[in-house]
């Protein structure tokens, strides 16, 4: 994959094309999941800070990025309640368990699921996983967000009511926005530019 992306702060951009075109491996390179394969010019630069060089042999762990990032699958820990996913972010970044749970419960209120607080991602539809999925990528505070097919796996009408909620998150986010989709639609109404 030959790429070079620049997204500003306070911007979505959308990486759109087809499946297999590698979209998702330039999402998972930013958020520095894989490892590039070796021989390969790779740089990933966020903040002005670079974070991956291959021509240096600079490479700094996932959790050291401060990148969030939405998958098309929720990934939700079925162990834990709504409230308690959602807290997962700040407590893992230090804040004591109260403090995690009072920013999770903003975070929840935000995306319309404070009525789910106490149940477990098996008890929830497809549309409300992904909120509270958005919800925990977003109470981790990251400097910038990454959306990899967020509303792919589901139907129609969820579709609609989380692209609307979305919408309005990525419209409040300080930070770069980068939306990988297949999908013309969630592009052009999620995204300020197209790569």
């Amino acid at each position: 994959i030959d790429a070079q992306l620049d997204v500003a702060a306070g911007s979505t951009a959308a990486l759109l094309g087809p499946n297999g075109a590698g979209k998702s491996s330039i999402l998972a390179a930013i958020a520095g999941l894989i490892e590039p394969p070796r021989g390969s010019d790779v740089s990933v630069t966020i903040g002005g800070r670079t974070v991956e060089d291959t021509a240096t042999a600079t490479w700094l762990p996932p959790e050291d990025r401060r990148v969030g990032v939405v998958f098309q699958e929720h990934r939700l820990f079925d162990h834990m309640s709504v409230l308690d996913n959602v807290a997962f972010g700040p407590r893992s970044a230090g804040s004591s368990r109260s403090q995690a749970r009072r920013s999770a419960g903003r975070w929840i209120e935000l995306l319309g699921v404070s009525a789910l607080s106490g149940r477990r991602p098996d008890e929830l539809s497809g549309g409300e996983a992904q909120k509270v999925a958005i919800a925990r990528t977003l109470a981790a505070e990251p400097s910038v967000l990454l959306l990899d097919e967020p509303l792919a796996a589901l139907d129609v009408t969820t579709r609609s009511d989380v692209r609307r909620v979305l919408r309005d998150q990525l419209d409040s986010f300080a930070g770069p926005r980068l939306l990988v989709t297949h999908d013309p639609s969630d592009a052009f109404l999620l995204a300020d530019r197209l790569f």
